[in-house]
């Protein structure tokens, strides 16, 4: 079975060509940049063939995909700068890769016949009530540019093709790229006081695990919506950076212990952001059992492994 993989220079689409090379696939990755982003010569991602790609441009989309002749494309490229996607100038630039970057994948991906895994997100949704969000629910309000535009997306893909998994993550973090725990590694060092959003509830998802989840998919004909984050049960984003120093100062890094930096719990209105989000990201993950898919381990687990992994 061969691949093409969108977003390669990120923290998902270079896990998911590290798996599948782990496992002896054909991989063909893709970026927007004309080489690797932030990924050493000679890793197991960089010796996988890869394509300069944006999106974007229909025509460059289905070229490179159709050269490629995949069984799977493993649509992981997006934009994810939430804040930044409100800024009246950037609304359609988001637009275009969100959803119409999408829809030129979803649209290569029906003429060649092959299977496509869109990467969505709870924000699809409005985020309110404390219910977790089933995966099969339609109820679509999403509260910010970057929700919508997600969400477009996986109506250009649900809309064009019936060999598809849409599966919806939330609180990505991976070992290329920037996120949450290195933002908070980084201040922790520099900060003696952090307050860090209490009210907003979810769980991390690591992009190892989730790597893993994806090919384990592509393998199959289980299609449809899944949601995908690590178990370990549901957080804030205040437990999650308490975790996050409590890990770190076990593991040797006594800066982050409690006597050299604090965590002060805060809510949404009080930190402020110019995108809204939501204060409920629980995702019910209990249809990938029910179709014979492995969870993902605790992210409590997954934590401690990926302190292990960087330097910091």
């Amino acid at each position: 079975m061969k691949f093409f993989v969108t977003g390669v220079g990120g923290q998902l689409g270079h896990d998911v060509m590290n798996e599948l090379h782990s496992r002896g696939l054909d991989g063909v990755g893709s970026d927007v940049a004309s080489v690797y982003s932030g990924v050493a010569d000679g890793t197991a991602v960089t010796k996988m063939p890869y394509v300069q790609l944006d999106i974007t441009d229909a025509a460059a989309t289905e070229k490179a995909v159709a050269d490629a002749a995949p069984d799977v494309v493993v649509h992981c490229a997006a934009w994810t700068a939430v804040d930044l996607a409100e800024d009246d100038d950037k609304v359609e630039q988001v637009r275009r890769v969100n959803a119409g970057g999408t829809e030129n994948i979803a649209k290569v991906c029906k003429k060649l016949g092959c299977k496509m895994i869109y990467l969505s997100t709870d924000y699809v949704f409005d985020g309110q009530g404390t219910q977790p969000w089933q995966p099969d629910c339609r109820d679509y309000r999403p509260i910010n540019v970057y929700g919508q535009t997600k969400l477009e997306g996986e109506l250009a893909v649900a809309g064009q093709l019936e060999k598809y998994f849409i599966v919806r993550i939330a609180w990505v973090f991976g070992v290329n790229g920037k996120n949450f725990i290195k933002t908070m590694l980084n201040l922790g060092k520099t900060h003696d006081t952090l307050r860090v959003v209490s009210d907003q509830i979810g769980t991390p998802t690591y992009t190892y695990d989730l790597a893993r989840l994806l090919v384990d998919m592509a393998l199959t004909e289980k299609y449809g919506y899944y949601h995908v984050t690590n178990e370990g049960g549901y957080i804030s984003w205040y437990d999650f950076t308490k975790e996050i120093f409590r890990q770190a100062y076990e593991l040797g890094h006594t800066e982050y212990g409690e006597d050299r930096v604090r965590v002060l719990p805060v809510t949404t209105a009080e930190y402020g952001a110019k995108a809204a989000r939501p204060f409920n990201s629980r995702l019910d993950k209990s249809k990938l059992l029910a179709n014979g898919f492995t969870p993902l381990p605790t992210w409590q687990d997954a934590l401690h492994r990926y302190l292990q992994e960087i330097e910091f």
